[in-house]
């Protein structure tokens, strides 16, 4: 395929994105100069409002994957990735009301902190390695993936734009810490969502208006949305999707560095639950956007699709060779488009730098040398920005062989992000599972839903499972190269067509489930971890909306926790203040500063805010 060239003025708009981005950076390295503290750089003085951060979590999570993948993903297999809208809901509403409560009101900085508080060191460092090499393959993906499409479609060089984009977000994380990615994170989102109005607005006018595309859209069963099969083989049904997706999201969101330090950034928790509520107005809005670009993109090549007939030769290539055949006569609007997909890594990208940096420092370095000054430290925080940024764009190369980037990408969070919220599952509702339980369990599931991704790689499930829905090459330029045909399965086991071709949606589950499972047995065979041994304020007390009608089983399931004890205890039922016990002490052999690790209560708010930090936890 003969790849069309960027006039002057696409490069000009996609330039401009990474001066903004970068510019950003250097004004929030001159403006907090003078608050040089690991505190300040790492979760921006724990101060944000809730509206950059809403943007900056739905820009971090909505990266080129969305812009590129789920376009393509609708134009071969039809809209029922709307379905995710069902998931997103949910995956908000648990992540607000049964992770976030207990992260914020704990007071840390990296979420794998909280492992040590109700477990021990040990657990900590292991989620703490697996989140550190799932990120950076993740990010991988991200960087390459887009890279890729947009070189062989556009003629934009690949490893110019890898190095370009790792050394734009290297830069401005390194420079200006937090703040800087989460304001460089909204202005990203605006620039996404610009770019894929225009191609909507562009790509209807095309097709003849709204209803045209609707039409051709149902015509070609791309509208066949809700499939209530329960086969857990079938790639994406209704099932899949919203139980799967809600798994494999709540890992990303519920339990991820990334997504829980810009929570714990704002100034209350109020301001926090809003960020995500507000973030989940943002998925919806690009998540409609995306299914709508590729209902147009079928629209357009209905009658001669240029993946089969081999014009282009991946399905990520098909957004970006649409949006230069629809803008082939409006230079400076294809720039938009690819600045729009680079905002999504970039955004991406940066998250990830910064999360690394945290929890490597919070989990390693602060544990080895816990008396650095606050100049060191700074410095410190720096240098690990610097150091992921050059990982996770070496990364980039192995991405090549991981396949679409929607399936790579949601794969890759499943396999390491179900199990790890497995484990933090077991640590905040189920008060007797002890260490050896928890790593035990993160074990099992690691083991689990590696097992079936990989063997899914390597033995793919079969066509009749994930076949596209049929796509036309009739009115096709014949050309000499040969149409894409069904794969031929060489000799298979019998447990590739059962086991390794579940949903890639269901690795997370798999894994989740079985970290779980595997938890709470080993703790019962080891023996349970004494309630009374556990801080009140790391247990979610979910039992409460079930036992509402009886004091005395609410009082069993709290297994020995003194949720009751001298406090007013959390009440999930009517939403009232949880506050922390008075006088609890923590096991694990913890250092006597980690104890009022508790921001205060402020009744006027009726929230959490960050203000007891200033003093008891820097």
């Amino acid at each position: 395929m003969e790849a069309k060239n960027f006039a002057i003025w696409d490069y000009v708009v996609f330039a401009a994105l990474f001066l903004v981005s970068s510019g950003i950076g250097v004004f929030f390295a001159i403006k907090e100069r003078k608050k040089a503290t690991s505190r300040e750089f790492l979760v921006g003085g724990r101060q944000m409002s809730f509206g950059p951060v809403a943007l900056s979590l739905t820009a971090s999570f909505m990266s080129a994957v969305t812009v590129l993948g789920t376009p393509s993903e609708v134009y071969r297999f039809g809209a029922s990735f709307i379905i995710f809208f069902i998931a997103y809901l949910f995956v908000i509403i648990l992540t607000s009301e049964l992770f976030l409560p207990v992260f914020y009101r704990s007071g840390i900085t990296s979420t794998y902190e909280y492992l040590q508080l109700r477990f021990n060191k040990p657990v900590r460092y292991a989620a703490t390695v697996i989140y550190i090499v799932q990120t950076i393959l993740y990010t991988g993906v991200v960087v390459y993936a887009p890279a890729l499409a947009l070189n062989q479609v556009t003629g934009f060089d690949l490893w110019g734009s890898v190095f370009a984009t790792g050394i734009v977000c290297t830069f401005y994380c390194t420079l200006g810490g937090l703040k800087a990615v989460v304001w460089t994170d909204a202005f990203q989102m605006v620039v996404m969502f610009v770019g894929f109005l225009t191609v909507l607005i562009q790509g209807s006018t095309h097709a003849g208006g709204f209803h045209n595309v609707l039409e051709q859209s149902t015509n070609g069963s791309r509208l066949h949305i809700f499939d209530f099969d329960v086969d857990p083989l079938r790639r994406h049904t209704f099932w899949t999707i919203t139980v799967g997706g809600t798994f494999t999201w709540l890992g990303i969101y519920g339990v991820n560095q990334s997504t829980i330090q810009r929570c714990i950034s704002c100034k209350t928790e109020k301001h926090a639950k809003l960020a995500l509520y507000f973030n989940l107005l943002g998925l919806w809005i690009i998540l409609v956007c995306a299914v709508f670009s590729g209902l147009i993109m079928y629209s357009h090549f209905k009658d001669c699709d240029p993946w089969t007939s081999g014009i282009i030769s991946a399905p990520d290539q098909l957004m970006p060779y649409f949006v230069m055949e629809i803008f082939a006569t409006m230079p400076g609007l294809p720039g938009l488009f690819v600045a729009c997909a680079f905002s999504g890594t970039l955004s991406t990208v940066a998250a990830s730098i910064n999360a690394l940096a945290t929890v490597t420092f919070e989990d390693f370095v602060k544990s080895c040398f816990p008396h650095l000054s606050d100049k060191l430290s700074t410095w410190i925080s720096k240098g690990l920005c610097l150091l992921f940024g050059v990982l996770c764009t070496t990364m980039a190369v192995a991405a090549s062989v991981l396949g679409g980037v929607v399936q790579a990408a949601l794969s890759i969070h499943g396999m390491c992000g179900g199990p790890m919220l497995g484990l933090f599952s077991l640590g905040l509702v189920f008060p007797f599972v002890n260490w050896k339980g928890a790593l035990g369990g993160l074990l099992t599931g690691i083991i689990l839903s590696f097992w079936v991704a990989i063997g899914a790689f390597v033995y793919p499930a079969p066509a009749s499972k994930t076949w596209p829905l049929p796509l036309s090459t009739d009115q096709c330029i014949k050309s000499n190269v040969t149409a894409t045909g069904s794969p031929v399965l060489s000799s298979r086991p019998a447990i590739a067509d059962t086991w390794y071709s579940i949903s890639y949606l269901y690795y997370s589950a798999v894994g989740c489930l079985g970290c779980i499972a595997a938890g709470v047995i080993i703790s019962l065979i080891t023996g349970r971890q004494r309630g009374e041994d556990i801080q009140p304020l790391l247990i979610r007390p979910v039992c409460n909306l079930f036992c509402f009608w009886s004091k005395k089983y609410k009082t069993l399931c709290w297994c020995g926790v003194q949720h009751d004890s001298g406090t007013e205890q959390e009440n999930l039922e009517n939403g009232s203040a949880w506050k922390q016990g008075a006088e609890s002490v923590l096991q694990n052999g913890l250092r006597k500063e980690s104890l009022v690790h508790v921001p205060g209560y402020d009744p006027k708010d009726k929230s959490y805010n960050n203000m007891a930090f200033e003093i008891t936890h820097f």
